[in-house]
């Protein structure tokens, strides 16, 4: 199924305006959430082909949102990616457990993020 939607998760509105900017000059529809409480809300009743995730936010972080999106019915289907600073190799691994189909940090390579959207598409 091709990607034509994605939800942006960040709470930095930086991030959030960086992504919506790079993501629509390549043909996305964008969606744009600044909490995980608001994603995983959103996430049932918007339906994105997929979700990037970002991981330090206040409330439910990044790593709780993709757990909670991953193993719910409604939204199970959706891949999300895990974009954040957390460069660890700890941090790929706990995301990837939590249901993430991958893990970018950043800064993103806009050709490197795009590539990695295109291969779940």
């Amino acid at each position: 199924m091709p990607i034509k939607r994605i939800m942006v998760v960040d709470d930095s509105p930086t991030e959030r305006a960086y992504i919506e900017n790079l993501l629509k000059k390549k043909g996305y529809e964008v969606l744009l959430v600044d909490s995980g409480e608001k994603a995983i809300e959103r996430s049932k009743a918007d339906q994105p082909d997929l979700i990037l995730m970002d991981v330090v936010m206040p409330g439910l972080n990044g790593f709780q949102a993709t757990r909670a999106i991953t193993r719910e019915e409604k939204t199970k289907h959706i891949p999300v990616i895990i974009c954040t600073t957390k460069d660890q190799e700890t941090d790929k691994i706990w995301g990837l457990r939590q249901g993430a189909k991958d893990y970018v940090t950043k800064p993103l390579s806009e050709a490197d993020l795009i590539e990695k959207i295109k291969a779940l598409g």
